[in-house]
C-alpha cells in the first residue's frame, strides 16, 4: 500500500495505517531530532510527541505535500517549543543564594493525603471511560510502573507503538477530564 492510501486510511482512524506510517517514518524523524538535540532520550521524546501530534491532527494534512516533509515540520516546531521551554526553566544567577536553594518538606499532611486518595478514585473513574487498550497501557505504565520496554514485551508490540499509544491514552484521558469539569 502506498503512502497516500495509508494517510487516507489513517484519516479514517485505521490503527494499522497509523502503525505502518509510524514504522515507515520513525527513523527519519528520530534522526532529524537526534541531529538537533544530540541526546537520544530527548530525540526519542520529541519523536513520540511528533507522531502523537501528527496523528491527532492528521485530518489537517494536505496531500499536495510530501507526508515526510509534513512530519518533519511538526517535529521542528515541537523541537523549537522544547528549546523555548528549556530556556524558561533556567535559574537566574541574579537570585539570592537563599532563594535559589530552598528545600521544602513535601510530605503530605493528613488532609492532603485524603485529597490525594479522593483524586485517585476520581482519576480511576476517568480511566474507566477510556477504551480497554488505553486503560491497560495506562495501568501498566503508571500503576504497575513498568518501563516502555517491559510494556512492549508484555503487549508484544513494538516499542514505538507503545510510546505513541501511551501518549494518545494520556491525551484522551486529559480530554475526558476536561469534559467532565465543564459539566
Amino acid at each position: 500500500m502506498d503512502i497516500p492510501d495509508l494517510v487516507k486510511k489513517a484519516k479514517e482512524k485505521d490503527q494499522k495505517a497509523f502503525n505502518t506510517l509510524l514504522n515507515t517514518y520513525w527513523s527519519d524523524v528520530y534522526r532529524f531530532q537526534f541531529s538537533k538535540t544530540e541526546n537520544e532520550d530527548e530525540a526519542e521524546d520529541i519523536t513520540i510527541k511528533t507522531f502523537s501530534k501528527a496523528f491527532d491532527k492528521i485530518y489537517l494534512y494536505n496531500d499536495r505535500y510530501n507526508f515526510k516533509t509534513w512530519l518533519i515540520s511538526i517535529s521542528k516546531n515541537i523541537f523549537l517549543d522544547h528549546l523555548r521551554k528549556q530556556n524558561n526553566d533556567t535559574i537566574s544567577i541574579n537570585k539570592k543564594e537563599s532563594e535559589a536553594y530552598k528545600i521544602y518538606d513535601e510530605t503530605p499532611s493528613a488532609e492532603d493525603q485524603l485529597i490525594i486518595e479522593q483524586n485517585l478514585a476520581q482519576l480511576l473513574n476517568y480511566i474507566k471511560e477510556l477504551k480497554p487498550h488505553y486503560q491497560e497501557i495506562i495501568n501498566l505504565r503508571y500503576f504497575q510502573e513498568m518501563s516502555y520496554k517491559e510494556i512492549s514485551a508484555e503487549l508484544n508490540e513494538p516499542l514505538s507503538n507503545v510510546k505513541v499509544k501511551l501518549l494518545r491514552a494520556k491525551s484522551l484521558l486529559a480530554q475526558t477530564i476536561k469534559k467532565s469539569r465543564k459539566k
